[in-house]
């Protein structure tokens, strides 16, 4: 688990205690309040990319249950109205037969008694995978990459959950789209942190 101390914005690991936020966080302003990770990337690299490319969608119900309970504090401080898995584009969703962010989303949401909204944003455009772009790439990838689907949105808090977060550009294009929709705070959990930006 990500372990103090950690950037007070993103929950990547800090080197330093005297630090708040890591050099990404200090260098520009997200439009999310702040996040938090259960895993650093590199600790669960080969589980994660097995329950994410591999088929393994059982792992789901470990990493969901580690997820609620770990980072149960920092949900309850957040008090979301519900819990909102990154949506996959059509074409993603049909190659791996599943979203590994919903499959998270909705054990967490069993496991702390919150609702999971999986309808209200829809990915529009098939971008490129993340992994392979650098910070103003993944940030121009994303650009109306997300709509919102339903149209009263009568949500204040939510918590965005997804499986890693790199640079923050998903969670940052995501909570744009709910925020213009009336959503006035919008957290993040991830099953992973990547230590760099």
């Amino acid at each position: 688990m990500v372990e103090e101390p950690f950037c007070l914005s993103c929950g990547r690991p800090l080197p330093e205690e005297k630090e708040q936020y890591c050099a990404d966080c200090a260098s520009k302003k997200h439009k999310y309040i702040r996040g938090r990770a259960l895993y650093e990337y590199e600790s669960a690299a080969e589980s994660i990319y097995r329950f994410k490319y591999g088929g393994r969608r059982e792992y789901a119900e470990f990493f969901g249950r580690e997820m609620a309970e770990k980072l149960e504090g920092y949900i309850r401080k957040a008090a979301p109205d519900a819990l909102v898995p990154v949506p996959l584009s059509r074409k993603r969703f049909g190659r791996r037969g599943y979203n590994q962010a919903q499959l998270l989303a909705e054990v967490m949401g069993a496991e702390l008694g919150i609702p999971v909204y999986t309808h209200l944003a829809t990915r529009v455009r098939d971008t490129l995978p993340q992994k392979e772009l650098n910070a103003q790439e993944r940030q121009n990838n994303l650009k109306r990459a997300f709509k919102i689907i339903e149209n009263d949105v009568k949500l204040n808090t939510i918590i965005v959950i997804d499986d890693i977060y790199t640079t923050g550009s998903t969670i940052d294009a995501l909570a744009e789209v709910f925020q213009q929709s009336g959503v006035e705070k919008v957290y993040f959990a991830t099953l992973s942190v990547g230590s760099r930006g």
